[in-house]
């Protein structure tokens, strides 16, 4: 997929970041209690102890057996926690049940087995000679296992979030918010113009298979919410027989939302997470639409002169101190239009961050698509017509995640993920 080109990677940057990955994770799966280790919070999932496993697995399997060569630690465990499942019904996913998993004790076992050799290969091996893997081009793999334990983070959490509360271990965590209303509200008429959707090749440091190539489209002129559709705004839509969010909790005649590690009072100034399918409903209630891909690319990243910018506010880094709810700032949603430092330039808010955005686009392949040789199914398994495109980023979507080119896809019903919307039209 990329060319010859030789990089000088920074092995202590690469370390460092495998071991905040996997403090962040142990973290994580602190949280459900021991009793709910076996468990399959989401049916179309495995159970907790999977992940578990897969996380260390993948980061061995590719960097250090795929890639380098090196010998197996445990070939049974490598092949049990390969990779995970996305049915798309129970049905299917129970063909994936297992009657028994290895103990904790066993599988934690094997994940510092994988770590160290991970790690020492990091620091050693020649982890970009391309001559003698393609997995190894520009330390691919290197850089696919770092990006693939972040997203796991979130989908573990997705996971999490579906437990019972009492089965999680809530540490005084709480995720209310004071309400607050937006800064800015309504809509913005963008002018026709282009997008730059995608990245060039050898650009980034590293991009998934699906953001290439680099390509302009021409947009032609719609409007757009400043904000995302709140919990607020959908509750008139339930009052005339909309559906109710997957995160919302009927209880004693008033609607609550199922936080991470409390039930709070519906938040009605946070941004309402739904499935696409349900988002459409919405936008079409309204006499609306959901933006395009390359609506949103417009909206996020285009200026009124016509040049683009690398983030919505600017070029600077991401930080989610100014610029947003992301990379874990919080572990729930926050009021929609508190963050005017990380607003577009056209006044749009909240395209990074607070939930990830549906758009209508389907998960398709750029021109010039090629399977990355490190992870050739990551894409290419899902351009099946079933997936829809969601840009932007969550709460919980760390920040080297964020950039113009990432993008993320899920199933239109799938009622689980982080996902919000806002309206256009035109």
């Amino acid at each position: 997929m990329l060319t010859s080109s030789r990089l000088s990677l920074d092995r202590a940057l690469l370390r460092r970041r495998y071991l905040e990955n996997r403090n962040r994770s142990a973290e994580l799966f602190a949280i459900p209690m021991p009793s709910a280790y076996y468990e399959r919070p989401i049916p179309l999932r495995h159970p907790v102890v999977f992940y578990e496993g897969h996380i260390p697995a993948f980061s061995f399997n590719k960097l250090v057996r795929e890639a380098l060569g090196g010998p197996s630690i445990n070939t049974e465990l490598e092949r049990l926690f390969e990779r995970g499942i996305d049915p798309a019904t129970v049905n299917e996913a129970s063909r994936h049940e297992r009657c028994a998993w290895p103990d904790r004790t066993r599988v934690q076992s094997f994940g510092a087995a994988c770590d160290a050799a991970v790690l020492h290969a990091l620091a050693v091996a020649d982890i970009e000679d391309a001559a003698a893997s393609p997995l190894l081009e520009r330390g691919q793999a290197a850089w696919t296992i770092l990006e693939h334990e972040q997203m796991h983070h979130e989908t573990l959490l997705y996971l999490l979030h579906r437990l019972p509360l009492e089965k999680k271990r809530l540490a005084g965590r709480r995720g209310s918010f004071v309400e607050r209303e937006p800064l800015a509200t309504g809509r913005v008429a963008i002018p026709r113009g282009h997008a730059t959707l995608g990245a060039l090749r050898n650009q980034p440091a590293f991009g998934w298979d699906n953001e290439f190539d680099e390509h302009v489209v021409e947009v032609g002129a719609f409007e757009i919410d400043v904000n995302d559709v709140t919990n607020g705004e959908w509750l008139e839509f339930v009052k005339v027989g909309g559906p109710l969010p997957p995160f919302w909790v009927e209880r004693d005649g008033a609607f609550r939302l199922l936080g991470m590690f409390e039930e709070m009072a519906l938040p009605r100034t946070w941004p309402v997470y739904v499935t696409q399918v349900q988002a459409s409903a919405y936008a079409a209630w309204k006499g609306a639409r959901l933006p395009t891909e390359a609506e949103y690319h417009r909206a996020a990243f285009g200026t009124p002169s016509g040049q683009e910018r690398a983030f919505p506010w600017g070029d600077e880094p991401p930080d989610a101190r100014i610029h947003g709810n992301f990379d874990f700032r919080r572990f729930e949603p926050e009021p929609v239009g508190i963050n005017p430092q990380g607003a577009s330039a056209w006044g749009v808010q909240d395209l990074i961050g607070n939930g990830w955005e549906w758009t209508s686009t389907p998960f398709e392949p750029f021109a010039g698509f090629a399977p990355l040789a490190s992870y050739p199914q990551y894409s290419a398994d899902f351009f099946d017509g079933d997936h829809f495109v969601v840009k932007g980023a969550s709460p919980v979507t760390g920040r080297d995640l964020v950039r113009r080119s990432f993008r993320n896809w899920y199933r239109p019903d799938y009622p689980y993920m982080y996902a919000t919307f806002r309206c256009a039209s035109g």
